[in-house]
């Protein structure tokens, strides 16, 4: 709901994955004819309207996203009438802290701030030498980066990495190979890339000494 860039990017993606029923409803007519013949069905309604989201059988989704994000009141009542229909799975996108406060207190399942998201995990690739970077809402990140030099040409058993740095390898890709998983048997090689995983602050530090391992 909501086909703005966010919910029309995400339902977009939908479709490439497979997914055969994707239903795309904003209030704009143009906006929604622009996605016609992209998605499963689009329609213009107002989803702040419980009976225009029944008559859409909306009820019955097992997943429903609110990309609404330029009208916060918007959002705010599609949530209160998804929940109202006991919807099982909800997201919704938050422009605010306040605005994801508000969604979480009313009952949605997912919250996801976008660009304040994007914009953290930017800031951790900047800051350190990561390739990439997840982090959970529990206080739990996995990174993608290149290994400290005194794993280099030792079993992951025998590293001491976990008892270093708090994380634990997961996985462990060969230059030109695919990534496989690791065990105290997998030796590390100079030009590995590795998928650490650990507490945020734990997972911060490993990536960060692999940087400054590599300052002369």
């Amino acid at each position: 709901m909501g086909l703005g860039r966010f919910g029309t990017a995400l339902a977009q993606e939908l479709m490439r994955d497979g997914h055969t029923e994707v239903l795309g409803i904003d209030r704009d007519p143009g906006t929604v004819q622009s996605v016609a013949e992209q998605l499963t069905h689009a329609v213009v309604a107002d989803s702040t309207k419980e009976e225009a989201l029944r008559q859409l059988s909306v009820h019955e989704s097992a997943r429903v996203v609110i990309g609404i994000g330029n009208d916060v009141e918007a959002s705010i009542l599609t949530a209160s009438v998804l929940i109202d229909l006991n919807v099982p799975n909800i997201w919704a996108k938050a422009v605010s802290e306040a605005h994801a406060r508000i969604l979480r207190q009313l009952g949605v399942h997912h919250v996801v701030r976008p660009e304040h998201d994007m914009g953290e995990r930017v800031a951790h690739l900047v800051r350190g030498r990561m390739m990439d970077y997840i982090e959970f809402d529990d206080g739990f990140a996995m990174v993608k980066t290149s290994p400290p030099p005194e794993a280099v040409g030792r079993r992951l058993g025998d590293s001491g990495l976990r008892q270093k740095y708090g994380v634990t390898i997961v996985a462990v890709k060969r230059p030109g190979e695919g990534f496989t998983y690791a065990t105290a048997d997998t030796v590390i090689h100079e030009y590995d890339t590795l998928i650490a995983a650990g507490l945020i602050p734990d997972a911060e530090r490993f990536s960060e000494r692999t940087l400054a391992s590599d300052a002369p």
